[in-house]
């Protein structure tokens, strides 16, 4: 088990899982996307989709740190500073603070859809809250919170140099806390992801590439600023035109297939 801790097997374990959990995505999500507002279904399907999707969207980008982690903790047990902990306990932390992210969506779904939606038809107001949730997800991309925790998940070796915490509970709790940071990163952009379809495929990917580069591209802090300016956009046209904006599934005009 420690040679998957390696640099190489653990980079190539970590993106494998998320090729893995890409395909699931893709088979299970396949022709489900039914616009904004798209139905998230029963609670135990939502959960084990919506973990599959993060670990498919944020594994990626979160390589760097998982290797990082790797790397101190068999140092350290090999110096005899600590016992051996597996990375993936790490990891599992880290999937469990998107888990939580999760949760309160769908909660706050659930309390949505319980008051009544008819004000959110797509032929009511349906299109401008869609375009308020984009332009509301860039201009968080301006504020410091947003530059707080994607400096923190760009150069995450501070956090584990003062943050480091021993044995499995103390895995767990970095995996969360780091979790915590990447979530103030992209929450943002996961509201955009529920405001263009959930369940498209399509934008999914594009949220994700998003990520990808804001937390690894060379000048990912700057582009933030690009993000930002494409979302608010974005969300004019949305609200102004929706039937125009390539790739957006209009409500109630194409049939999906139920949650399976």
């Amino acid at each position: 088990m420690r040679a998957l801790t390696r640099p190489v097997p653990l980079a190539a374990l970590v993106l494998g899982g998320a090729l893995v959990a890409w395909i699931i995505t893709v088979q299970r999500m396949r022709g489900m996307d039914a616009g904004p507002g798209t139905d998230l279904g029963g609670l135990g399907w939502y959960v084990g989709i919506w973990v599959t999707m993060m670990a498919a969207m944020m594994l990626p980008s979160a390589a760097p740190m998982v290797l990082l982690y790797a790397r101190v903790s068999r140092e350290r047990a090999r110096r005899g500073q600590a016992a051996f902990v597996p990375t993936w306990i790490f990891v599992a932390g880290y999937l469990a603070a998107w888990t939580a992210y999760g949760l309160v969506a769908y909660g706050i779904y659930r309390a949505v859809v319980a008051a009544g939606t008819g004000w959110l038809a797509w032929d009511r107001a349906g299109p401008y809250v869609a375009g308020g949730a984009l332009i509301g997800a860039g201009v968080y991309q301006l504020t410091p919170l947003k530059d707080v925790c994607l400096r923190h998940c760009r150069s995450p070796l501070h956090f584990l140099l003062q943050g480091w915490r021993e044995g499995r509970t103390g895995a767990v709790r970095m995996g969360l806390e780091h979790g915590a940071f990447c979530v103030g990163c992209c929450w943002g952009l996961m509201v955009a992801l529920f405001a263009l379809g959930v369940m498209s495929l399509a934008w999914m990917a594009i949220v994700a590439g998003v990520i990808l580069v804001e937390k690894l591209a060379p000048q990912g802090e700057r582009l933030s600023r690009v993000f930002a300016v494409a979302l608010v956009a974005l969300g004019i046209w949305v609200a102004a035109a929706p039937g125009s904006v390539p790739g957006l599934t209009q409500p109630g005009k194409a049939p999906a297939m139920k949650m399976r």
